[in-house]
């Protein structure tokens, strides 16, 4: 992969976050693209993405207002990580830009397959993909779909991209707003547990400080066992000791409907998950 070229247009959040895991992972520096609006941004977007990134080639629409054009000349894959109502119009700009191996891949939450192929054209390679936050560590979930004229050659190229910020699922697209539900907003779920658990904490006569160190603390190691050993039920067994405290906070969890108000707060994702995209794919 070190020969092609991987163009970023726009560097926000996600799509700097893949910027810097790629180059992070040994990827040349010389082979990554970057578009940004200012030209202060141009200069400064080197030294945000890491000390690897000495030798991207940044293009600034101020400056140019075909910026986005020439950085995706040549290039074998694109990462479009723009705003969801605006990444139809920048992709149908690019459309005469691209090669036709060129594969396109979406980072931008709701923005259809069909609705990207139709902006792309009909045989340009399309993938859409869900990541989340953790892909700033590089631990994140980062589902994908692919379009019907994507190859393996290309599914393994973006494979290789964004896997390195994190593991990489490919999924149907009509689990795409399940996906959100889970893995897309789930690192909010485990934040606000961790609130609770301060709070609670708190509660117990523990001062806020230490109450939310713990907390932070216990969530984030919970989680590395967790990447170790990816079977939560047997890992919370393996604590839950009969008649013991932990059993009974979890026999309290459950008897306060954990379970069914999970469900319930998943099912709102996706069905807000679902509305979005409607709105976006018209």
């Amino acid at each position: 992969m070190s020969e092609k070229i991987v163009t970023f247009i726009g560097t926000g959040s996600m799509n700097g976050a893949i910027a810097s895991g790629l180059l992070a992972s040994g990827f040349h520096a010389q082979n990554v693209r970057a578009t940004v609006h200012s030209a202060k941004s141009a200069q400064e977007l080197p030294e945000k993405l890491g000390e690897e990134a000495e030798g991207v080639e940044v293009f600034s629409s101020e400056v140019s207002a075909d910026a986005n054009q020439k950085a995706v000349q040549g290039a074998a894959a694109v990462l479009l990580g723009v705003k969801p109502y605006d990444i139809l119009d920048v992709l149908e700009s690019l459309k005469d830009a691209l090669d036709e191996e060129t594969v396109v891949i979406s980072v931008a939450a709701g923005v259809s397959l069909d609705s990207l192929q139709k902006a792309a054209g009909k045989k340009q390679p399309v993938i859409r993909c869900m990541p989340n936050t953790p892909a700033r560590v590089g631990k994140g979930a980062l589902a994908y779909s692919a379009g019907s004229t994507v190859t393996a050659e290309q599914r393994k190229l973006a494979e290789e991209i964004l896997g390195a910020v994190g593991m990489v699922f490919q999924v149907e697209e009509e689990q795409m707003d399940a996906v959100t539900a889970l893995s897309g907003s789930g690192p909010a779920y485990a934040f606000l547990l961790a609130e609770c658990m301060k709070k609670a904490g708190m509660e117990l006569g523990i001062d806020e400080e230490l109450a939310k160190n713990l907390a932070s603390t216990t969530v984030a190691g919970a989680g590395a066992l967790l990447e170790k050993d990816p079977n939560p039920e047997d890992l919370r067994k393996a604590v839950t000791s009969p008649g013991g405290t932990t059993e009974q906070a979890i026999k309290a969890f459950q008897e306060g409907g954990i379970e069914e108000l999970t469900l319930r707060a998943m099912t709102a994702n996706a069905q807000k998950s679902a509305e979005m995209s409607q709105e976006y794919n018209k």
